[in-house]
Order: C-alpha cells, then sequence, then structure tokens
C-alpha cells in the first residue's frame, strides 16, 4: 500500500472526487447523532472524515488505513483545517482491526464507513465480518463503491475497470451478495441504492439490536 500511494497520495483527492461517485451522499445519509462515534475502514487522506466532522460536529470520530504513506498525508491534511483534536487516526489492516489496541475503544463504534476500500482489501469479506463484529448495539455499517455498470455502455464498462486495474482496484460483485446474505439472516436492516446505471451502490446495515436505556 505505501508503494502504490507514496505518490499516488499528493494528488489523490483532485483525481478520485470526478470518479468516486456516492461519497457525499453517503456521509449526508449518515445521520450520526451527538456523542456516536463513527469509524472509516480505509480512510486514506482523510477527506470523508473531515466532512463528516464537520457535518456532525458533535460526535467522536476515527480512521485506519493501511497505509503509513496516507495517513501521513491524513494528518497534514487535519492539521490545516484544525481538525487533528477530532479525529483520530492508526494504521491498521481492516481484516485484523482492533479498537482497544489502536484507540483504547474497546466497545466499538455506532457507525462504520467504507467508501472505496473494500475495491483496494484483498480480503474484503473477512473486512466486512470483522466490522459487523465491531458494531455497537444498534450501529450501523455503509458501504459505497462500484457497481457492476449494468446500466452503462459496455465500452466504458471495459475501459473503467481495466484502468482501475492498474491502480489495483477492482470491483467486488461478492459484496452485493455478502449484503443479501446479511438481509436474509434477519439480524440486520438492510437498504441498497444503486448511482448513475449502476456507476456505484451504497448500502446501509443496522444492527436490529438497540442499546440497553
Amino acid at each position: 500500500m505505501d508503494r502504490i500511494y507514496r505518490v499516488q497520495r499528493h494528488f489523490y483527492d483532485l483525481t478520485r472526487k470526478y470518479y468516486l461517485l456516492g461519497r457525499d451522499r453517503l456521509i449526508r445519509d449518515l445521520n450520526a447523532a451527538p456523542g456516536e462515534s463513527v469509524c472509516e475502514i480505509g480512510c486514506g487522506t482523510a477527506r470523508n472524515l473531515a466532512k463528516l466532522a464537520r457535518r456532525y460536529p458533535d460526535c467522536r470520530y476515527f480512521g485506519i488505513d493501511a497505509s503509513a504513506e496516507m495517513l501521513e498525508t491524513a494528518e497534514a491534511s487535519l492539521r490545516r483545517m484544525g481538525l487533528e483534536d477530532r479525529i483520530r487516526l492508526g494504521l491498521a489492516f481492516a481484516e485484523r482491526f482492533d479498537p482497544g489496541e489502536t484507540f483504547d475503544e474497546p466497545d466499538g463504534f455506532d457507525h462504520i464507513v467504507f467508501s472505496y476500500s473494500l475495491s483496494m482489501i484483498p480480503p474484503w469479506r473477512a473486512a466486512l465480518d470483522r466490522a459487523v463484529t465491531l458494531l455497537r448495539p444498534g450501529g450501523t455499517l455503509h458501504i459505497v463503491d462500484f457497481g457492476d455498470q449494468r446500466g452503462m455502455p459496455a465500452w466504458f464498462r471495459h475501459l473503467l475497470f481495466t484502468w482501475l486495474a492498474w491502480f489495483h482496484v477492482e470491483h467486488r460483485p461478492g459484496i452485493r451478495i455478502w449484503v443479501e446474505e446479511k438481509n436474509a439472516a434477519g439480524d440486520m436492516e438492510v437498504s441498497v441504492s444503486a448511482l448513475a446505471g449502476h456507476y456505484a451502490e451504497l448500502f446501509r446495515l443496522a444492527r436490529t439490536d438497540r442499546p440497553s436505556l
């Protein structure tokens, strides 16, 4: 990851804003309540975390990434925005993430976000399974990533997926299957949305249990 992002991190946000559709909708629909905790898995430059912190100022924010190079850029960006005291960052792998060890947050999080990170995580299913275990009672998992482009021309799909492969990014059709499995199990309330001819898909999975009052 450090090799991939050593150079890309310097212009990542400038280029990604044109084709990572749905990130701002995820942020808008997160609906985090005051006092809740939000963690982004694969936070990259912390672009999403900064926007979340501004939209929901009374929440606690955390982000992990597998690239120390990317976290260096994220930390510098948060300092420029004056958000370094509101957003905590840590180096960790998604499938083995221990919030107690990384952030001293053993009880997990109210919201966990995957924003175009699963398409770069080889053990993506293990990352999702781990995230579910880290949700607090009543917590919500939010995902946005590339869809199957079924509503787009074939030439566009081929060009996009070929280009993404150069950056070790690939569409994960299994994400939708994993979500459907969770829905069938009945322990999570699931909603699914598609954008721009299934260019991108958004998934929201909320634990049906609620914290004790």
